[in-house]
């Protein structure tokens, strides 16, 4: 359980700059605090408008924090002043300003309003739809303004509450003439530029679409809540394909936004890095830069390796129950794409069956990294193209040389042919060419070496002839082969850094588990399965198992497909990564089994020492009051006497106290504490708990309905939290006691009105021979608050703290009603021990 329940967050969304947030945002603080709730304005952005200005009367606003930057003094919101105020409710406008940097301060608004929330305090704010990071190229695109503050969707989505602020064009443009907005020398520019009828229109409906998702995505929560049947909807999950080009930004941005569309609807983006190749040109940087982009937008990013992006890609979506696939569209000519074949989009399309293709525009068409097989240099196509075009091409330049016989002479015709055999080792490397050469000696023999029609094979020259063709032939594809193995094997070495640099990034943000890294390979590599085993298995049925070493005792077992050499490599890679994480697991857990020893030597030392003082200042004490009352050689009087018996009684019952909390501690670590639960109600237990509490304020407690507890346990918690509270609660200053039941439970508060405490480090006020503040275990026992919640916990309670408003900190203490519990279960009204769990 959270020690401070989160605070609640209520977004004011506009439409457009002017139609009243502000201005409504602050009439409901006005209106909470007239209600009695505690509100402050952390920050609220008026622009000189009166009226908003007006707002601000009868609030109380925390003056904002002075700072300087590049020269200039600008103001910002005082957060570590809000926080020690500690208001219910923190009024904070401006949900996407970016804060000066420096001081300490967060890089953006709404992280400063993440940490009032996660204080407890209730947040009401302010953004406008510009600023929605999802909607921030359309928003450009609309009105020409580029947005620099942006907030993730995600975090607005997160408010418990988002209220559209709307008004329309017509009426913002009024409210702007008659000065409401900006001052009388902007009036006119704005009203020619951002706020034409059509830019507030365009804005007036995306925000409009914005907020009906989030409506939808509440109706469906209401609807799983109360079990309302109905027409099952499946999740939308997009997959957005990158290829780190540059328009990869509008696609993200667009997936983003059709996966917002649907309520709880994910943004996957995939890169793939393919065994035959992706476009050259890729950046990382590029593919960095949209991998946050893509997180800031509340997606996830994945890296996998296919050996075609298509067939890649629509695996991944498959593997994923990916709805929509959302692809850039091609920026080749039809030319081109008569010559090479249907593109990524066209056969994505072809395969994706039930799965929805978006082919997005954009200006430029994005390229990818290259990972070449390692196994041949040429494509399939071009292997098979090469020896045809080495028949084809030459028959085809004989038969038109043989057209204008007699205008060319020998020299030239010589010189064409050689062209073609260079041609056709530029398609299909040293094989196609030497049959080229072949080819081309004989035609040019035959048809144009005199005699004419016949084969000359016994002249010299002839056979030179062929030999000169062969040997240009073989030298021309040798240098164009070892030209693409050379070209292949660096974007191949690209790459592969840019996979492990994706594993490293992966492992940075937090993915470094063992089930992470598993899953993160089996994704990589696209394969069915991927798990540790302490064995390699004893034989590999099929071709589709690939057994890599991941450390001492640990092998990787990937089952799907078969991996290449190139591919084994990166994997190993990711198996020295994944025999690491095993390594740390397995120190994890020597350092687990070695933890209790040191908690059980640290308790005892605790033991001792509070032990020392504790158990002996009452035992010094009592024992000197009956050796003076032994003593022969001092009279006392009564008075005196009795004085000395009521010191040695004091004492006598000061260490049966502490006895008994050691032993009942005791009872509750083995779990043997006897329990008597019964129907008691709260004014039969009260009165004995708090007789040793001076001035104790009792409220509401009369009307509260029977519990179900042991009356002595729950005394003995209820002293002990009051005893507490006492010694905490500043002089003239009452302890509060108040009750209330909802839900089956009744909650009981015992409040303080002392400093209170942070929220870190507060479960260690429930731990046995500690008390937060003091420097050592000397000042005492510190089983008082570490007993009270064993006790409660044994009674099927809890003990939770929470601060007190104002100031202080309260101890809630939750109890099952008699009726509810013993409905649920007759037999917990008999006596029981109680077992630890």
């Amino acid at each position: 359980m959270n020690d401070v329940r989160r605070g609640r967050l209520k977004v004011y969304l506009g439409a457009a700059p002017g139609v009243g947030k502000t201005y409504r945002m602050l009439d409901e603080a006005r209106r909470r605090a007239a209600r009695g709730a505690d509100v402050v304005v952390g920050f609220a952005e008026c622009h000189g408008r009166p009226l908003t200005e007006a707002m601000l009367d009868g609030l109380e606003v925390v003056p904002r924090s002075p700072c300087a930057y590049r020269g200039g003094y600008f103001e910002e919101m005082d957060l570590p002043a809000v926080l020690a105020r500690r208001p219910e409710v923190a009024v904070v406008d401006e949900f996407a300003h970016s804060n000066v940097p420096g001081g300490g301060r967060n890089a953006k608004r709404w992280q400063d309003i993440d940490v009032l929330l996660a204080a407890g305090v209730d947040v009401v704010t302010a953004v406008n739809v510009q600023h929605l990071a999802s909607l921030k190229d359309v928003v450009e695109k609309i009105t020409g303004v580029p947005q620099h503050e942006t907030v993730p969707d995600d975090v607005v989505r997160r408010a418990r509450q988002i209220e559209l602020i709307d008004m329309p064009p017509e009426g913002l443009r009024r409210r702007m003439a008659h000065g409401n907005i900006y001052a009388p020398e902007k009036i006119d520019a704005a009203l020619a530029n951002y706020f034409r009828p059509g830019n507030l229109t365009a804005l007036r409906q995306l925000a409009l679409l914005w907020v009906a998702d989030r409506v939808d995505e509440a109706l469906h929560t209401y609807r799983a809540e109360h079990a309302i049947g109905g027409v099952w909807e499946t999740r939308e999950r997009v997959v957005v394909a990158l290829t780190g080009g540059p328009e990869g930004d509008t696609l993200i941005r667009r997936a983003a936004r059709i996966a917002a569309r649907s309520a709880g609807g994910d943004l996957l983006a995939v890169h793939v890095a393919r065994s035959d190749g992706l476009a050259a040109g890729v950046s990382h940087a590029s593919l960095a830069r949209q991998r946050r982009l893509v997180e800031d937008l509340g997606g996830s990013y994945h890296s996998v390796v296919g050996d075609g992006v298509a067939t890649a890609l629509v695996d991944f979506a498959r593997t994923e129950n990916a709805t929509q696939l959302v692809l850039g569209t091609s920026r080749r000519g039809r030319l081109e794409r008569f010559l090479t074949g249907p593109g990524t989009g066209e056969t994505v399309t072809e395969l994706s069956g039930d799965i929805d293709v978006h082919r997005v525009t954009h200006e430029r068409a994005g390229r990818g990294t290259l990972l070449p097989s390692r196994r041949r240099t040429l494509s399939t196509a071009r292997l098979i193209a090469g020896p045809v075009a080495g028949l084809v091409l030459p028959v085809l330049l004989t038969f038109c040389l043989a057209q204008v016989r007699g205008t060319v002479n020998l020299t030239s015709e010589a010189l064409l042919f050689l062209l073609a055999v260079v041609g056709v080792a530029c398609i299909g490397g040293v094989a196609s060419a030497v049959i080229a050469s072949v080819t081309a000696s004989l035609l040019l023999n035959y048809w144009f070496i005199p005699p004419i029609g016949q084969f000359t094979l016994d002249d010299p020259n002839a056979l030179l002839a062929l030999g000169v063709f062969t040997v240009v032939a073989a030298t021309v594809a040798a240098v164009v082969d070892r030209s693409l193995r050379l070209s292949r094997r660096s974007a191949r070495a690209t790459a592969e850094a840019e996979t492990m640099s994706s594993l490293a990034g992966s492992i940075v943000r937090g993915g470094q588990t063992i089930p992470a890294l598993l899953e993160r390979t089996r994704e990589t590599f696209g394969t069915d399965s991927a798990e540790l085993v302490d064995a390699p298995p004893d034989h590999e049925v099929g071709s589709g198992v690939t057994t890599v070493p991941a450390g001492p005792g640990a092998y990787l077992v990937l089952r799907g497909r078969t991996l290449s050499s190139s591919e084994r490599r990166v994997l190993a890679a990711f198996a020295a990564h994944v025999g690491s994480a095993v390594e740390r697991a397995q120190l994890a857990e020597a350092a687990a089994e070695i933890e209790p020893v040191k908690a059980a030597d640290r308790l005892r030392t605790a033991l001792l020492r509070a032990v020392g003082h504790d158990l002996r200042t009452p035992l010094a004490a009592g024992w000197a009051a009956v050796t003076s009352l032994r003593g022969r050689d001092v009279e006392f009087s009564e008075e005196d006497r009795d004085e000395l018996l009521a010191t040695a009684d004091e004492s006598m019952a000061k260490l049966n106290r502490l006895l008994e909390n050691l032993l009942d501690l005791s009872r509750l670590e083995a779990g043997v504490l006897p329990l008597n639960l019964r129907a008691t109600s709260l004014e039969e237990v009260l009165p004995m708990a708090l007789a040793d509490v001076p001035d104790v304020d009792l409220r509401d407690v009369e009307s509260i309905p029977p519990v179900l507890v042991d009356p002595p346990l729950l005394e003995r918690v209820i002293a002990n939290l009051a005893g507490n509270a006492a010694r905490h609660t500043p002089a003239g200053r009452r302890v509060m006691v108040t009750a209330s039941a909802l839900g089956g439970r009744v909650e009981l508060r015992v409040v303080d009105r002392g400093p209170g405490l942070p929220t870190t480090g507060r479960e260690r006020l429930f731990e046995p021979f500690q008390r937060l503040g003091d420097t050592d275990n000397t000042t005492g026992l510190g089983l008082g608050l570490a007993l009270a919640r064993g006790l409660t916990e044994a009674m099927n309670g809890s003990l939770t703290p929470e601060d007190t408003p104002g100031g202080g900190l309260t101890m809630v203490v939750s109890l099952p009603l008699a009726d509810r519990a013993s409905q649920a279960d007759p037999t917990t009204a008999t006596p029981t021990p109680y077992r630890a769990q």
